[in-house]
């Protein structure tokens, strides 16, 4: 039987997933969980989102901006969240075999102009 408190941090977890769809990676122009650099998403005790993610290089002139852009979309999309951690990892290793199908689309639309 599932509880209300496992309905509800699946329907936070839901939010927050839906909420890094709108974070765009600049460079590739597109949102950083069809490309595959979002791994998890845990909803704490006491409203604490920590999302695990990853960046397509360690050496992505991007990681700062992105990182905060994440905290950034959790915390206007669900106000009431008292800390959302970030941690960026590189094991495992991002390639593009982690790039969605809608985000594999996006890149061919953006190539082609």
């Amino acid at each position: 039987m599932t509880t209300n408190h496992n309905e509800n941090e699946k329907a936070v977890q839901e939010s927050v997933w839906e909420a890094l769809r709108e974070v765009i990676d600049p460079e590739l122009q597109v949102n950083v969980v069809d490309l595959g650099l979002i791994y998890d998403v845990d909803v704490w005790p006491e409203n604490r989102i920590q999302i695990t993610m990853t960046m397509t290089t360690p050496a992505c002139p991007l990681s700062g901006y992105l990182k905060g852009a994440v905290e950034t979309a959790v915390h206007e999309a669900l106000t009431d969240v008292n800390a959302v951690i970030v941690n960026v990892v590189w094991s495992p290793a991002w390639s593009p075999a982690l790039i969605t199908p809608a985000g594999l689309e996006q890149l061919e639309a953006n190539r082609r102009g």
